[in-house]
């Protein structure tokens, strides 16, 4: 038997410091304060499009804490969607602003910038193409150079996120 998860629901994150995690996150992605907890010194927190109770939780362990070196086993990156083509280009640009910007890549069916938080941990935004134009690469992944100028005069204005496939069981409910 296996869990019949349908998709990842939130992620929660170590920091050094709460404050200055919660001031990078609400920056970079316009979240909210869902909830607090002071005796973990804990928050959690809530996209503005979200759906979830929240999307981001943040346990503040201390300045002296450790950081994970890169590389070593743990989590590598959370991806965070966007609906448009647009929106990842407008993704990019508050990145380089924050000084958080680390690169971009094509992945074929995903388009993708990449962050870096202040405690390392490092984020990905991606906008995925329609499902009928995945074509070569239903089942690849390349890691190539993105162009988001010739993204976004292809794709402009076509949202994806949330779509809900023929099939699925969202789509049986």
């Amino acid at each position: 038997m296996t869990i019949a998860a349908v998709r990842l629901n939130h992620a929660v994150l170590f920091v050094s410091d709460l404050e200055r995690a919660l001031c990078f996150w609400t920056g970079a992605f316009g979240m909210e304060v869902a909830a607090r907890e002071p005796r973990a010194d804990a928050a959690f927190l809530r996209l503005p499009r979200s759906g979830n109770h929240h999307d981001l939780g943040l346990f503040g362990i201390g300045a002296g804490a450790a950081p994970r070196a890169r590389g070593t086993v743990g989590l590598y990156h959370l991806a965070w969607q966007v609906d448009t083509i647009d929106e990842l280009e407008d993704a990019r640009q508050t990145l380089v602003q924050m000084g958080a910007f680390t690169g971009e890549s094509s992945h074929g069916a995903t388009k993708s910038v990449y962050g870096i938080d202040p405690d390392g941990n490092e984020f990905e935004v991606m906008w995925m193409l329609p499902r009928e134009a995945w074509g070569e690469y239903q089942n690849a992944a390349p890691v190539d150079r993105l162009d988001v100028a010739a993204e976004v005069q292809r794709w402009s204005g076509v949202g994806t996120a949330g779509r809900v496939l023929p099939g699925s069981v969202e789509a049986e409910v």
